[in-house]
């Protein structure tokens, strides 16, 4: 295979990836802007292709959807690293490479005689990043996490989920591992970019922990000044210094809107006279709703049965309306009303879909699915997806040749010997 990313900000450069689902994302991002990413598995395939769902519904090594859509634009290998000869063949590999990216609990590296130290004696310019559930130093440094924990422990969970019950870990997707994977790829960019002017490699290290604290929605900026731990709000806006929540996501006739009723100034000159307007000529208004002057509204001061009552005219509203309905009327009438979009709006969004972001791939029975095809849209690079998620082993002819000269023969002597 031919490796053309010319015009790709990495274009020229070449990562060893060695990461689980801690670690995907870091290799994917930088794939996305055009180095060649290699993805080293252990013989028989890495324990993340048999994180579900799976294609068909049908287990195998090359059928989760979870593997295919965090390892697109990467070559695949395997190499047996808890052998000597893998080892050697890896250190082989690394005077070819730039980057080093791992996630394995700290010090598995050292035991295997390539940690970063070990590394930069092979290649002095090398980038060895990283990931590990609470970073490399440290007195928790040698604790398990799953990205469960990580949520907890960063202290996201404890924002995410209703008031009054336990809280919850959103959505499906391993987020904790996803914010680490970001953080790490940029990392190592600028480690890139201090490289060219020192010349120099070193070593990044990100906590996934860490990468989850700097989300908590001003947590810790509420406890700094106010002493108060934010709680939990869920689908509401909880005012300071009272027990007044604000609805923030609404029911449509067809799904949900998002949408929050500011009080004072900024109501009076904003969204809150322009809806009250759109309601009144729906004939959905009466005098109590049309005569609230918003500027004196101070929801801080004001009782929560009248709350209530004047997000019950919202209600009403929004729920006698579509998505789409509402997203039109805002527009017109300048109200921030967004809609609530779902896999099937994602798709068919036609900004997306201006910004060509949907891109079409084959997965392993040939059938097309459509894939992000980029993160950014720069200016005077590429940045996209290069080919789909490999199969186990896939490029190990080609790699091997490429890169160490291995011949088919000595290929299949390794493979027999469980090295590769």
């Amino acid at each position: 295979m031919v490796w053309e990313r010319g015009g790709a900000m990495l274009g020229s450069y070449r990562v060893l990836d060695l990461t689980d689902d801690q670690g995907l994302y870091c290799g994917q991002l930088l794939g996305y802007l055009g180095a060649d990413v290699i993805k080293v598995e252990h013989p028989g395939g890495d324990k993340s292709r048999l994180i579900p769902p799976f294609l068909h519904g049908v287990l195998g090594v090359d059928n989760s959807l979870y593997w295919r859509s965090f390892n697109t634009n990467k070559r695949g290998i395997t190499l047996n690293l808890d052998t000597a000869q893998g080892r050697n063949i890896f250190r082989e590999l690394v005077r070819k490479a730039d980057i080093v990216v791992e996630s394995f609990p700290p010090g598995y590296m050292a035991q295997l005689g390539l940690d970063y130290n070990a590394l930069n004696e092979v290649n002095g310019k090398v980038i060895l990043t990283s990931i590990s559930p609470f970073g490399q130093t440290g007195p928790h440094s040698k604790w398990k996490g799953s990205d469960l924990v990580c949520w907890a422990m960063g202290g996201l969970l404890a924002q995410t989920g209703d008031p009054d019950r336990p809280p919850v870990r959103i959505s499906h997707i391993n987020f904790a591992y996803q914010m680490a994977g970001a953080d790490a790829a940029w990392g190592t960019a600028v480690a890139l970019y201090w490289r060219g002017i020192s010349g120099r490699g070193q070593h990044v290290t990100v906590s996934i922990q860490q990468s989850i604290a700097k989300t908590n929605f001003m947590a810790h900026e509420v406890f700094e000044t106010t002493g108060k731990e934010q709680k939990r709000a869920s689908s509401f806006y909880r005012v300071e210094r009272s027990e007044v929540m604000l609805r923030s996501v609404w029911e449509a006739k067809d799904g949900y809107v998002a949408f929050l009723i500011f009080g004072g100034q900024w109501g009076a000159t904003h969204d809150n006279p322009r809806l009250v307007e759109w309601i009144n000529e729906e004939g959905m208004a009466d005098d109590y709703l049309r005569g609230i002057d918003w500027a004196k509204l101070s929801w801080r001061r004001t009782p929560l049965d009248e709350v209530a009552k004047i997000h019950g005219y919202v209600e009403r509203f929004f729920k006698s309306k579509t998505k789409a309905e509402l997203l039109e009327g805002a527009i017109k009438r300048r109200i921030a009303i967004q809609p609530v979009n779902t896999p099937s709006d994602i798709l068919e969004h036609p900004q997306l879909q201006a910004r060509d972001y949907w891109q079409e791939m084959a997965l392993a029975d040939a059938m097309l699915v459509k894939f992000p095809s980029r993160f950014c849209l720069p200016s005077y690079s590429l940045c996209r997806q290069w080919m789909p998620a490999p199969r186990v082993g896939e490029h190990n002819a080609e790699v091997y040749e490429e890169l160490l000269g291995i011949s088919p023969e000595k290929l299949n002597r390794l493979k027999e010997a469980s090295i590769i």
